[in-house]
């Protein structure tokens, strides 16, 4: 087989296996649009988005799902608040901070932080966090959205820490030595130059680490107060889209 043909084959193998990806993608979505589309039977598409109350198990229920975006929302911006700085300001430090041996010894402890199952970091936040929570703000019960978001952000940092060096690790080192043999110091060409040089990866990471926060379940099934009422503030308890999911699909009628 000449050169030329097997590159094709190749080529072919890999737009067949990223077709495949895009299908099992659109199929899921068009299933879950499908089983879903029976609820407008009950109740308008205005009342879906925009009502006050989750109650499906009343009579008459109550679909209206604005809480559960409400509580998704403010759980995942109080996580981007304490991770991505403090992410950031790790994958820095890794990168142009600390010595060769610190890096070696410190970046496998965060990706190996990065694969704890989400199940244990529910427990910590439950057994510990939320206690303390309470303690501290005087509150009745600490699961909050607060514990929530300071759980996930803590879950968050490993992922957004290591893919952010990973880009500042990459960034030209003629980079930096323009930037010195212009006079500038050691920050100043951190915080101008190799921080938007690495702008791409560092936004990647972000957005990986919206995904692992927005998407997770568990922790905020257990840490969150599972509440599903319209949150007014950070300590009061909240329910998210994937923990209602989780919480009420077993109960839930086939077909129905």
């Amino acid at each position: 087989m000449k050169r030329t043909q097997k590159e094709n084959l190749i080529k072919g193998f890999f737009c067949l296996f990223a077709s495949l990806s895009i299908f099992f993608l659109l199929g899921i979505v068009m299933v879950l649009f499908k089983e879903g589309l029976p609820i407008f039977k009950v109740t308008s598409l205005k009342e879906f988005l925009f009502g006050k109350f989750w109650y499906p198990t009343y009579e008459p229920p109550e679909f209206g799902i604005l809480p559960l975006i409400l509580g998704s929302f403010l759980v995942t911006f109080g996580a981007l608040v304490i991770s991505v700085p403090l992410g950031v300001a790790g994958a820095i430090y890794i990168s142009e901070v600390a010595s060769p041996k610190i890096k070696e010894s410190i970046k496998p402890v965060i990706e190996l932080l990065a694969g704890i199952p989400s199940v244990v970091y529910g427990f910590f936040g439950m057994v510990i966090v939320a206690p303390q929570v309470a303690k501290i703000f005087n509150l009745a019960v600490g699961l909050n959205a607060f514990t929530a978001s300071l759980i996930l952000g803590i879950m968050a940092i490993p992922t957004i820490t290591s893919i952010s060096e990973d880009a500042i690790s990459v960034v030209p080192k003629r980079f930096k030595e323009a930037s010195y043999a212009l006079g500038a110091n050691k920050w100043e060409t951190i915080l101008r130059v190799t921080l938007p040089a690495a702008g791409g990866g560092i936004t990647t990471a972000i957005i990986l680490g919206i995904a692992r926060v927005i998407g997770e379940t568990m922790t905020v099934l257990m840490v969150a107060g599972g509440a599903a009422v319209i949150p007014h503030s950070f300590f009061q308890p909240v329910r998210t889209m994937t923990a209602t999911i989780a919480a009420e699909m077993g109960a839930t009628v086939a077909g129905s």
